[in-house]
């Protein structure tokens, strides 16, 4: 009788013990997928309110190989037609760039009705200004536009939808091209985010940390064509992370601890 008592006492204490293990199991597999959220946070700051200044205005230098979307508009009818800004604009990716003038290898564009013009090196706002001034030689009234229609950046890494994304404006900043990419994922390494840039001697990498909020006033914190991000993930991320069954696992130890409860209220 006394063994009898004996052995269920010890059965009754290494059950016991097994559903502390699966407790313990069940907590670390929860913790371990919690992540701090100062590792998260972009634009830390202890500040209510700040103000970064930066420069607005884009950088960029003309480059050859570059597509630039020329058009001239005019309050006289007789040169609207002569540049064909009389007819309806679609506006598509596919009519500007069959409206575009390429910058040759020497670094100019041929534009109709004018000789050829020497851009490679000059900012928009400087072609621009130049293209206008010549125009004026030759029509009067007339309003020139001119924009980069090749103006692309690729957002690779832990983001939501990597890719490359053709920006038709004249500014992208750094938030903005991981807002088109689907925001950062939560194992996204906001400290390491690699920028790539193109340069004339070639390729230049510099390391942003998203956690400072005075990235707002970096010179990279405005983009330029061809640059790419990569977001690094954290070191901490598993190889198998995204693929790991945590809720059969889970499932699975939650089917033990309801067993073993069974066994407990029956074997008293």
């Amino acid at each position: 009788m006394n063994t009898i008592i004996f052995n269920n006492i010890e059965k009754f204490k290494i059950l016991k013990f097994m559903k502390k293990i699966c407790y313990l199991l069940i907590m670390i597999l929860l913790l371990s997928s919690c992540i701090s959220q100062k590792k998260v946070k972009i634009l830390q700051s202890k500040e209510l309110s700040a103000q970064f200044n930066n420069q607005m205005s884009s950088s960029y230098k003309i480059r050859s190989g570059d597509q630039l979307y020329i058009k001239v508009y005019s309050v006289d009818p007789k040169t609207s037609k002569l540049f064909q800004t009389d007819l309806p604009n679609l506006m598509n990716p596919t009519y500007l760039y069959l409206n575009s003038y390429t910058v040759d290898e020497e670094g100019y564009i041929n534009f109709s009705f004018i000789d050829r013009l020497y851009v490679k090196g000059l900012t928009l706002n400087e072609a621009r200004n130049l293209l206008q001034k010549t125009i004026n030689e030759y029509f009067k009234e007339a309003t020139v536009v001119l924009k980069l229609i090749n103006f692309e950046v690729s957002v690779l890494g832990e983001v939501n939808n990597p890719g490359t994304f053709t920006i038709y404006n004249e500014q992208l900043t750094l938030l903005q091209a991981i807002g088109l990419a689907g925001g950062l994922k939560d194992f996204a390494n906001i400290r390491k985010v690699k920028l790539i840039r193109q340069t004339v001697n070639g390729s230049e990498v510099y390391t942003l940390d998203l956690r400072d909020s005075k990235i707002l006033e970096s010179p990279y914190y405005y983009l330029q064509p061809d640059d790419v991000i990569y977001v690094e993930p954290l070191n901490s991320k598993s190889i198998a992370y995204d693929k790991f069954p945590y809720s059969v696992i889970i499932s699975a130890i939650t089917t033990i601890l309801l067993g073993i409860n069974i066994y407990l209220v029956n074997s008293k």
